[in-house]
Order: structure tokens, then C-alpha cells, then sequence
């Protein structure tokens, strides 16, 4: 059962005045935003702070989930001159951790790693001392596409479960699987041990507490490090619609338990996303 009126920790605001400057640069750039294509509640708060997550490969995802905001359909031409317009946004935003996510193109052969990469690549080149994380999709968990993602070197490699095992089937029905994501993470810990891994859960969805716990359990056998937490909100009422609203509380458990299961670094609260305040899961690398 859906839950229709939101709780007053759930009272955050959009500013369109504090997100007026960085808009107006993407939009000179060309460049796509999961902060505006995904609909995100904090856009006011990082824009105001000139930081922005980048979504490369296009803004049009090959799959569906019933959770996302962004476009779903047939997806448009790969942009080859993209992260030299990065590269400018990162210079104007003064960026010192940057991190770059794409929509899903299962119409890829490696699902867009190669993009990833060059773009790192190419970052790289314009500014030695930035810090990059790589947000990815599940590139079908391809060994291949993987190992040319590891080549450039991300600081962070991130891969969101999203969900508990037993909600995939309603809530990502069109070509997500948890285990796949899962030996995402496990391969990427075995061929790049060094790399720090970092996924992402939304919670409100109709999971069980110990559902989550076994999650937390997965993702720490998978070789995960660090782990957002947030609140699950429905971009619009064609979305799936949220079935609880936890309390900060709440959320302040799942933290502590996630710390006892062994994650370095955890952000949990109702507005954290999986790229909210990214810079701050860097102090654990230092």
C-alpha cells in the first residue's frame, strides 16, 4: 500500500535561484546531470555548491526500472566530444572529486565501458590531481568490459544493488538482476583489489529489516567498501510508489549495523543518494 503524505524530515526545498549558475553552464556545455535527469531532492544544495554528478553515454536508458526518473527508449549516438566538455565543466566548477555515472546501453557491446574509460582517460590528462569515481551500470557483468573500465584507474568504483533480492523482479523487471550486480562487485574486487568498491541501497520499497541485513551481508562478500543509504522517492506518481517512509532514526541503525558488518565508510539518512557529498567517502582512502 502506498503511502501518500511525507513526513516532515522530508521537508527539504529547492532553491531555483541556487541552481541558476551551474544550470546555466550545463546547458551551455551540452552535458547531462543525474542531478536534473534523475530528479534528484538535493540539486538545490549541490548546484548551490557547484558540484554535479555527470552522466555520460547519453541521458535515454535501455532499461526500465520502475524506480528512476530518467528516460527510458532508444538511445542516441555515442558523443565523442563529451569529456573534453567535462573537462570544462570540471575546470569551471573547480571540481576536486568528480564522479561520472551513464545511463544503461545494453545496445553497446560493452555496455559503454570504453566511454568510461576514454573519459577518465582524457580527465586524467587535463587535471593529474582530481579524483574520479566511476558510477557504472552492470555491463552485463562482461569480464571484458570490466577489465577496460579497471584499466583507467577510477579512484572508486560504484555499482548500486538498489534493492533487496526479493523486490528486483517489480521493481527493475527489465534485464537488472541482484546477482548479477553482485558478481559485478566480485569481479571487479578480483582484478582490481586496490580499487575501492561502493554501492548504494533505497530503502522504502516494501524490504523487511532482515532483507536489508543480507544485503549489507552481500555486498560485504562481493568486496564492497563503502555504502550510501536513502530514502526512496517516487519521481512521479507513474513511478512505483513509496511503501514506507523510515525515520532518521532509522536510518542512524542501518549506518551502525553496516559499520559492525565491516564498510570503511557509510552515509545513511533520508536524502542521501548513492553520489550525494561523493567527496566525503574519499577521506577513507587517505
Amino acid at each position: 500500500m502506498a503511502i501518500s503524505m511525507k513526513p516532515a524530515w522530508l521537508n527539504k526545498k529547492i532553491s531555483l535561484r541556487e541552481c541558476t549558475e551551474v544550470k546555466t553552464l550545463l546547458k551551455d556545455l551540452r552535458l547531462n546531470t543525474v542531478c536534473e535527469e534523475a530528479l534528484c531532492p538535493n540539486i538545490g544544495e549541490c548546484f548551490n555548491k557547484r558540484q554535479a554528478t555527470f552522466i555520460i553515454l547519453g541521458s535515454i536508458c535501455t532499461r526500465a526500472c520502475r524506480f528512476c526518473g530518467v528516460t527510458k527508449g532508444i538511445p542516441l549516438p555515442i558523443d565523442t566530444d563529451e569529456p573534453r566538455r567535462i573537462a570544462q565543466a570540471v575546470e569551471k566548477l573547480g571540481l576536486t572529486h568528480l564522479v561520472l555515472t551513464s545511463v544503461t546501453r545494453d545496445d553497446l557491446a560493452d555496455g559503454g565501458a570504453a566511454v568510461f574509460a576514454e573519459t577518465v582517460f582524457f580527465l586524467r590528462s587535463k587535471n593529474g590531481k582530481i579524483m574520479i569515481e566511476t558510477l557504472i551500470p552492470d555491463f552485463q557483468a562482461d569480464a571484458q568490459a570490466l577489465a577496460i573500465l579497471v584499466n583507467a584507474e577510477p579512484d572508486i568504483i560504484s555499482h548500486n544493488l538498489e534493492t533487496v533480492s526479493r523486490l528486483y523482479q517489480d521493481i527493475r523487471p527489465t534485464g537488472a538482476s541482484y546477482n548479477r550486480s553482485l558478481e559485478v562487485l566480485r569481479r571487479l574486487k578480483n582484478i582490481a583489489p586496490l580499487i575501492p568498491l561502493k554501492s548504494g541501497l533505497m530503502l522504502g520499497l516494501g524490504e523487511k529489516e532482515e532483507e536489508i541485513l543480507n544485503a549489507f551481508d552481500d555486498l560485504m562478500k562481493a568486496g564492497c567498501s563503502y555504502l550510501s543509504i536513502g530514502q526512496y522517492l517516487a519521481p512521479s506518481l507513474q513511478h512505483i510508489p513509496v511503501k514506507e517512509y523510515l525515520a532518521p532514526e532509522i536510518f542512524k541503525k542501518y549506518e551502525e549495523e553496516a559499520y559492525e558488518r565491516g564498510f570503511k565508510y557509510v552515509k545513511s539518512g533520508p536524502y542521501v543518494r548513492s553520489s550525494y557529498a561523493a567527496a566525503d567517502y574519499s577521506v577513507a582512502l587517505r
